[in-house]
């Protein structure tokens, strides 16, 4: 059996010793980059590097970012060097994405890509194998039904949220009452900037009070 086959039928080799021996051979044509991060200008990367490096990682990419921010120069640096059959590879997954949505996010633009993923860390997350890919797959097919079940139960909550008489939206910048005034006084001549002034709202609320009454003529410029 060629080291080719072991990998894809995921023979218990050590993965290390079968990528170094594939890519000397020639039989793999592909490069595989690492990424770390860490959190805090304070903390290390160094193990991650070596952690990295153990595992055949041709060039190790590294940042200092919390992993909820999205723009992290190095992570974009490394997805857009890949190539197909290039490796991604991180200690763990959490390195690479602080949620479930953002994992798939990136693996998404790696599939795209013709690229691989692997983390060390943890054993079911390699796309580089058949078993890999269909744990990424059942894992994206749970994103998907929680975020339906999210869907469901928000519009099932603004429904009966409106049926008890709450309303959406930004809040009304006039009571009721000071609306009636308002167009009171529009009907008697009162000039909008006047009003907005008066009532601490901006020209176009009164413009839009204008509009909406039939009483309002003659309210734009001076009342005579």
């Amino acid at each position: 059996m060629h080291l080719h086959q072991a990998v894809e039928r995921d023979i218990a080799f050590p993965r290390v010793i079968i990528f170094h021996i594939l890519v000397s051979k020639g039989e793999l044509k592909m490069t595989i980059y690492g990424y770390a991060r860490v959190s805090t200008r304070e903390q290390d990367l160094a193990l991650q590097d070596h952690q990295l490096r153990e595992a055949g990682c041709a060039k190790v990419y590294k940042e200092k970012a919390s992993g909820i921010r999205r723009d992290r120069p190095e992570l974009a640096k490394v997805i857009g060097r890949l190539e197909p059959d290039d490796v991604l590879v991180v200690t763990r997954l959490d390195r690479l994405a602080r949620s479930t949505r953002d994992l798939l996010n990136v693996l998404d633009e790696l599939a795209t890509r013709g690229a691989g993923f692997r983390s060390l860390k943890d054993a079911w997350a390699d796309t580089t194998t058949p078993h890999g890919k269909l744990m990424v797959t059942v894992l994206g097919g749970l994103a998907e039904f929680e975020r339906e079940l999210i869907r469901a139960r928000t519009g099932e909550g603004r429904k009966r949220a409106q049926e008890r008489g709450v309303r959406f939206g930004r809040p009304r910048k006039l009571t009721s009452h000071q609306r009636q005034e308002v167009i009171q006084r529009l009907s008697e001549g009162a000039v909008q900037a006047d009003l907005a002034r008066t009532y601490g709202v901006s020209e176009p609320t009164i413009s839009r009070l204008a509009a909406a009454s039939p009483f309002a003529r003659g309210a734009v410029g001076d009342p005579r």
